[in-house]
């Protein structure tokens, strides 16, 4: 992959789990959510690994340790090695250590995955901003019951000239009840008191996939995610192809409306879609068609569908007999990609995507 615009999603004759030797899976909305394993999500990367593909779990989620993230994969079914699983508190960790001397006193703003990555690095995780020789302060995603005290204490110490480093900055997570504030809502309420900014080693920055190629050797690698924002962008900053899953954040009308950066190479459903080939989206003289559907930009401003026999949906139906609607999302995503080029889709999709419910 080039970080060329990306116009259409790609086309794949191999199963993905045949055309890339590693997937880097994402786990928050992509193999879990709120703890639980996402439908289909079990069968298909064991279907992977036991065909040859290999498989790393790659966090943004700071507030756990490789080996507890081990663990709880195994619960679910999904055998794991803490080795298979990197963090973002280790990106963090590495990154400050490129920058204080061994055995500096780093203060945590989160939970035990800091701690345990920071030892890793031969730092020295810390409570308080009062500590003697303080070097860092290291921001981590820290759970809903991380007490508001502790943003007072980075507070204290950044604003004393104490650098800054965060492991992420989404701003949101997926979890049981829905979408819940993230790592970057917390560095919102540092950042208000204190006006500065944090050095960042999360995805989609490059000390991530600097961290991840590190520890996975990985050389045909394939993202899988479901943020555009961090998944999706990190993979086109690290000029490698991408998976876009719709089992967490990004729902289909942020998809259309996706810049060159947040363009996936491939979408589906779940991570099904690891184990079977891409359709290609074929342009045609009316717009682009994928399977069943023809997906076209038309001049009053609005993406339509159209099916085989070239009906528009006017009549009330909503779906292509025996078409999947994927694939419409698939022709719809060409369409408004290439109407935006190197911008953001504003063609009025609603409709469509009604019509394909999603």
């Amino acid at each position: 992959m080039t970080r060329q615009s990306r116009t259409s999603p790609a086309a794949s004759e191999q199963s993905l789990h045949q055309a890339y030797d590693t997937a880097l899976l994402d786990l928050d909305g992509v193999v879990y959510a709120g703890g639980e394993a996402i439908a289909y999500a079990v069968e298909s990367l064991a279907a992977a690994r036991a065909d040859g593909m290999h498989l790393a779990y790659v966090t943004n989620n700071a507030l756990r340790t490789p080996d507890a993230v081990a663990e709880h994969l195994g619960e679910l079914g999904i055998p794991t090695e803490a080795g298979e699983v990197i963090t973002s508190a280790q990106a963090v960790a590495r990154l400050i250590a490129d920058q204080v001397e061994p055995g500096s006193k780093v203060l945590v703003i989160g939970g035990d995955g800091l701690r345990v990555a920071l030892r890793e690095r031969g730092l020295v995780p810390v409570d308080s901003a009062e500590e003697e020789g303080l070097a860092a302060v290291v921001q981590g995603y820290g759970g809903p019951d991380l007490p508001w005290g502790r943003f007072a204490e980075a507070s204290y110490a950044i604003n004393r000239g104490v650098p800054w480093f965060a492991s992420n900055t989404d701003l949101t997570i997926p979890g049981a009840r829905g979408i819940a504030p993230g790592d970057g809502a917390a560095v919102e309420v540092v950042r208000i008191a204190t006006g500065a900014e944090p050095q960042v080693a999360g995805k989609p920055l490059p000390p991530m996939h600097r961290e991840t190629v590190l520890r996975t050797g990985a050389e045909r690698p394939l993202v899988v995610g479901d943020r555009l924002d961090t998944d999706i962008e990190g993979a086109f900053n690290g000029e490698v192809d991408s998976l876009l899953v719709l089992t967490g954040v990004t729902d289909a009308e942020q998809l259309l409306r996706a810049e060159p950066r947040h363009r996936p190479t491939y979408v589906d459903r779940d991570l099904r879609g690891l184990l079977t080939g891409q359709p290609e989206v074929e342009p045609v003289p009316e717009g682009f068609r994928c399977g069943g559907w023809t997906a076209v930009a038309t001049n009053g401003g609005v993406l339509e569908l159209r099916t085989a026999d070239g009906t528009d949906g006017s009549d009330g139906a909503l779906t292509a007999d025996g078409a999947d609607p994927i694939d419409g999302l698939r022709a719809l995503c060409a369409a408004a990609w290439t109407a935006a080029g190197n911008g953001v889709c504003t063609l009025d999709a609603a409709k469509a995507l009604a019509r394909l419910g999603l």
